[in-house]
């Protein structure tokens, strides 16, 4: 092995632009700055390396040729429509097919990179487009490169891989590709589905009859905060990866389940984030050897949460977290307010413990969190020999 984390990353990932649109590259264009200002890339053990797009034979593993020729031709012409294209959601724009392969050639790389034993981490961070569908384009997402990663995977012989998506929405594309394949466990926590796109992640969507127990929703109350969002996930993501043991654990770290959030309604800080990326590291180890491919995701919060949250995430995976209590670099403020108009952030921080009380101190009825958790492991512990009591 020669280095611990690659980090796939080429300015050109900056190319998928949906324009006037809340999806803005410069929260990645951030993002990588702020690294770069804390030294992060150059970490002994820390490589960088450009992706190159995914071929046609690559996204056709996921997508249809249909779908596949409609975004190429409206990446010719913007007035082509159909297959969820020229929406408000997913607008077209010039070179989308490019800019949207390039995404999913570098979240193959990574899944190759781990796989392969070259490294045990990989990151996409202009990764995460968990909602493009196999023939439509869906909630600013075009193509699906977590979906096409692991589907990689799959060719090359795993038996078990370990979904975890923690964006705010139902990781509803990766669900529905690896629905009725149990080699594929499928983990999204997210805001409940009767307040939030796409509507969909209830816990008693489980899986198909010969994937039973495989997909697992945990559907949380608009205004769930660190300690309740942090208690549903240790209630349900380490039990249910710990059965499971995954050959290689591919996380989905979308940050717009911050308080901050335009498009959203639940309240965690950038403390909490930081608390979930640390669990997902440690799983990683604890549960596949280390073997960990992530990605980035939604976050609509460009300069105040996106970049110091996986910020945050590339240190941890990079083996030397961040202290929270640490200032942004002075020459960070500079470039962001000068590349946008807005104050920076000037701490790594928003001052919270995220502290939590394990769901194993007992079940509270009375707490939507709690209930949110109950109905989860309810409908899926069962398939796994779990307990869904305490």
């Amino acid at each position: 092995m020669t280095s611990e984390t690659l980090v796939l990353w080429d300015d050109a990932l900056l190319g998928y632009d949906l324009g006037d649109h809340p999806l803005d590259p410069v929260r990645v264009e951030l993002t990588i700055a702020l690294a770069r200002a804390f030294d992060l890339f150059e970490r002994p053990g820390v490589t960088v390396s450009k992706p190159v797009p995914a071929d046609d034979e690559r996204l056709l593993t996921v997508h249809t040729p249909d779908y596949v020729e409609v975004v190429k031709a409206a990446s010719i012409d913007q007035r082509v429509r159909g297959h969820g294209l020229g929406t408000p959601d997913n607008p077209t724009f010039p070179g989308m097919h490019d800019a949207s392969a390039l995404i999913a050639g570098a979240s193959t790389a990574a899944a190759e990179a781990v796989w392969t034993g070259q490294v045990l981490h990989a990151v996409n961070v202009a990764g995460g487009l968990h909602h493009a569908m196999p023939s439509s384009a869906s909630g600013f997402c075009v193509y699906n490169d977590p979906a096409i990663a692991i589907r990689w995977l799959l060719e090359q012989g795993a038996a078990r891989i370990g979904y975890v998506d923690i964006d705010v929405h139902h990781g509803d594309g990766v669900q529905a590709a690896f629905y009725d394949d149990p080699r594929v466990l499928t983990i999204s926590l997210h805001e409940h589905p009767m307040t939030l796109f796409p509507g969909t992640g209830l816990p008693g969507d489980t899986g198909g009859p010969q994937a039973e127990g495989t997909a697992v929703n945990v559907a949380l109350p608009a205004g769930t905060g660190d300690a309740g969002w942090l208690r549903a996930f240790h209630a349900v993501v380490p039990p249910l990866l710990r059965a499971f043991r995954p050959e290689i654990l591919v996380s989905q770290h979308g940050c717009d389940t911050h308080r901050l959030d335009p498009l959203a309604h639940l309240e965690l800080t950038i403390d909490g984030q930081r608390a979930a990326h640390q669990a997902l590291h440690g799983l990683a180890h604890e549960v596949a050897g280390g073997r960990w491919l992530f990605t980035g995701g939604g976050g609509y919060e460009l300069v105040q949460v996106v970049p110091r949250t996986w910020t945050h995430l590339l240190a941890v995976a990079a083996g030397r977290p961040l202290d929270p209590g640490l200032a942004t670099p002075e020459s960070w403020q500079e470039y962001t307010q000068a590349r946008t108009g807005v104050p920076a952030p000037r701490r790594m921080t928003d001052g919270s413990a995220a502290d939590f009380t394990p769901f194993g101190s007992g079940f509270d009825p009375g707490q939507a969190v709690d209930r949110a958790i109950m109905a989860t492991r309810s409908a899926v512990f069962p398939a796994h020999g779990l307990f869904p009591g305490l």
